[in-house]
């Protein structure tokens, strides 16, 4: 088994760039189905961004959720090379 990573600049790209291409899977996913001119926030008031702003927003918010998913990963599983 590979030892892993211990600089921080290394251990963060290890987590960034993964996160990065499945959030652009993950977003091209969401707005294959939801067409975003059809939002709106908690079913009441339409979302009156624009598509662009939208899309943009999305993918920061999907590509911290799975960073932040891949981080702890990496943080449980090799808790010595703190």
């Amino acid at each position: 088994m590979s030892q892993p990573p211990t600089d921080k600049p290394t251990r963060a790209l290890c987590i960034l760039w993964p996160a990065f291409v499945m959030a652009g899977v993950l977003e091209t996913l969401v707005f294959a189905v939801v067409d975003p001119q059809h939002l709106q926030w908690f079913g009441v008031a339409p979302v009156e961004w624009q598509p662009l702003t939208l899309y943009s927003v999305a993918f920061f918010v999907f590509w911290l959720v799975i960073s932040a998913s891949a981080a702890m990963t990496q943080f449980l599983s090799h808790p010595d090379a703190q």
